[in-house]
C-alpha cells in the first residue's frame, strides 16, 4: 500500500472530521478510505482515532502520526515538483485485466504506449475477479460489466459489443437457430459470471431475454470461444474476439437481426486525485484506443 497516499487520507480524515468527508474531498470511495485508515493503524500498531456516531478525535498516538504524515506529504511534494515539471512520463503502472483483454485487445496499445514513453513500465496481472486495488497494489483494473459497484471510482473507457456464433460443423449436425426460441434446443456455452442461464438481446420493439442451457460454462470467454471452434456449441462472444473467425468462415454469426446486450468497459482506480502523470496519460490513451477500435 502507498504510504504517501495513506498519510494524505489520514490527514483528510482529521481535517474533514469524518471518513465520508475525507472520501468526498479525495474523490475516493468510503471503503477505500477505511482500508487506508486500517492500514495506517496496522503500521502504527495502535489506534489512531476515537470514533463515535457524532465525531472523530485523535488519540495521543494519532497526534504524533498526524504530524509525521504532514511531514511526509511535504517531503513528497518537494520531490514531485521537479519531476512533474518534466513532460517525460516515468514509473511503473500495475494493470489488472481479463484474459480476453490481455490477449486479444490490449497488446498493440500497450506496446504503442511503451514505445512512446520509454521510461514507463507496465506490469499486467491477468484476472477475471474483482480486484482489491490496495492490497494487490493495482493502479488500474479494467473490467467489462454493466453492474458496477457505485462505491468504486471508475472511468468509462468504451463499449464491448457481442455476437452469437457457432461453427459450421456444429450447425450442420444440430441445425441453425432461426429464432431465439430455437436456442433452447441447442448446447449453449455460457459465461459463468453473467446472469445464470440467461442471454439478453435488444430488439427494435422489445428487449428479449432467453433462457439457455449447456454442458460447459467458464468465467473466461476465450475458453468458450475455443469450445465453439471445437464444435461444442453456441457461444456469445465479444465481437473483437470472434470477428476474425467469422470472417474466415470458422464461425457463423447467428441471429444477426438481434443485438446482444452491450457491456461497458471501465477503468477502476483508487482515487482521481492520487494518480501519477503516467497513469493519467495511460487512461487517456485507453479511452482514445477503445474509441478507435471496434469492440
Amino acid at each position: 500500500m502507498d504510504r504517501i497516499i495513506a498519510a494524505d487520507v489520514f490527514i483528510k480524515i482529521v481535517e474533514q472530521k469524518s471518513l465520508a468527508g475525507a472520501a468526498r474531498a479525495l474523490d475516493m470511495s468510503r471503503s477505500m478510505v477505511t482500508r487506508y485508515l486500517n492500514q495506517m493503524e496496522k503500521w502504527a500498531n495502535t489506534q489512531l482515532l476515537h470514533r463515535s456516531t457524532r465525531k472523530i478525535t485523535l488519540t495521543s498516538e494519532g497526534e504524533k502520526v498526524l504530524n509525521h504524515s504532514r511531514e511526509l506529504i511535504a517531503i513528497a511534494q518537494n520531490i514531485s515538483a521537479p519531476i512533474e515539471s518534466n513532460n517525460r512520463l516515468n514509473g511503473q503502472i500495475r494493470l489488472s485485466c481479463s484474459p480476453f483483454l490481455a490477449h486479444d485487445v490490449l497488446p498493440d496499445m500497450l506496446q504503442q504506449f511503451l514505445h512512446a514513453h520509454p521510461e514507463v513500465s507496465i506490469d499486467v496481472q491477468i484476472s477475471n475477479h474483482v480486484t482489491n486495488l490496495v492490497e494487490e497494489r493495482i493502479d488500474l483494473a479494467i473490467r467489462i460489466t454493466n453492474d458496477l459497484d457505485p462505491n468504486i471510482i471508475a472511468r468509462p473507457l468504451g463499449k464491448c459489443h457481442s455476437v452469437l456464433c457457432a461453427s459450421p460443423e456444429y450447425l450442420e449436425k444440430n441445425s441453425k437457430p432461426i429464432t431465439t426460441d430455437d436456442l433452447s434446443r441447442h448446447n449453449c456455452l455460457n459465461y459463468s459470471r453473467f446472469e445464470k442461464s440467461m442471454w439478453h438481446f435488444s430488439h427494435p420493439e422489445n428487449p428479449v431475454s432467453v433462457a439457455i442451457a449447456g454442458n460447459f460454462s467458464a468465467n473466461d470467454s476465450s475458453l468458450l470461444l475455443k469450445a465453439a471452434l471445437n464444435n461444442q456449441g453456441i457461444t456469445l462472444q465479444p465481437k473483437f474476439a470472434a470477428q476474425k473467425y467469422i470472417n474466415n468462415g470458422k464461425l457463423i454469426h447467428l441471429l444477426p437481426h438481434l443485438k446482444p446486450q452491450t457491456l461497458s468497459i471501465y477503468g477502476i482506480y483508487r482515487s482521481r486525485k492520487h494518480q501519477s502523470l503516467a497513469l493519467r496519460s495511460f487512461i487517456d490513451s485507453l479511452v482514445a484506443y477503445f474509441d478507435k477500435i471496434d469492440t
